[in-house]
């Protein structure tokens, strides 16, 4: 099997973001390999140990997104292509759009798995926009995978309101991944060390058959939430306390 994995690199959802005349101060941001593409390099290397074949990762991003392309081949992944360059924050098209000619470079592929969103922008939109512009069918939000025994498609589990969706696909197909697919390991020390001795191809735009992509979305500001107001304390018996709160939620907050 030859299996493709998107990764995306994001700021730690650990971090503190600050936001300085309407952009993000990215000083002094840590940055980590997008938790959702776990979920989705796991599900392939799941496929590799059982059916054999190749893991290869996909990343576009600045240079500095070699530190999550290391860690996803310290997890297990074969080799990587990272295409150095940033088409523009939030744009899911435009993101796709280069993924697919990446994809189209690297020729055959049995399957293409990517997170279901990434946890910075939360579009959950380019695995689905990829699978359209490589026309292929996709399974997005998956939480169970599994190849039917003839490999020529798979069975597809995912979460509706109220109850489960199983859906079949031929191969090659995209699929997105959700938590729960199943649980990401942890780069051993051995993978680690073996992660920088690995085949990572480097690709500009110009590599890829494609200009300047200009993204369609423009982001113009952003800004943080306002500060919530402090709590009151509602002193008193508690029955009268309870009445002196369902007034206040009528008349002041105006919510019941």
């Amino acid at each position: 099997m030859n299996l493709i994995v998107c990764i995306k690199e994001v700021p730690d959802t650990e971090s503190r973001i600050e936001v300085r005349d309407g952009r993000i101060v990215e000083e002094g941001l840590q940055y980590v390999l997008n938790p959702y593409d776990e979920y989705a390099l796991e599900e392939a290397l799941r496929w590799q140990e059982n059916l054999g074949g190749q893991v290869k990762l996909l990343c576009l991003g600045p240079e500095r997104a070699r530190e999550s392309i290391l860690k996803g081949l310290a997890m297990g992944a074969d080799e990587a292509y990272h295409v150095v360059a940033e088409t523009g924050q939030g744009d899911a098209y435009a993101t796709a759009r280069v993924l697919a000619a990446a994809i189209a470079r690297l020729g055959d592929y049995d399957a293409i798995f990517c997170g279901k969103q990434a946890v910075d922008d939360d579009n959950a939109a380019v695995g689905v926009m990829l699978a359209e512009l490589l026309d292929l069918p996709h399974v997005a939000v998956i939480t169970r995978l599994e190849i039917t025994p003839d490999g020529k498609s798979a069975r597809a589990e995912r979460e509706i309101e109220g109850g489960k969706e199983v859906v079949e696909t031929p191969l090659p197909a995209v699929f997105t991944a959700q938590k729960g697919l199943n649980e990401p390991r942890y780069p051993s020390f051995k993978g680690i060390r073996m992660a920088a001795r690995k085949p990572m191809t480097l690709w500009q735009l110009a590599d890829l058959g494609l200009g300047d992509v200009q993204p369609g979305v423009e982001l113009v500001t952003f800004m943080t939430p306002p500060a919530r107001a402090a709590g009151r304390v509602i002193p008193g018996e508690p029955a009268e306390a309870a009445k002196e709160v369902a007034r206040l939620l009528r008349a002041e907050a105006k919510v019941i």
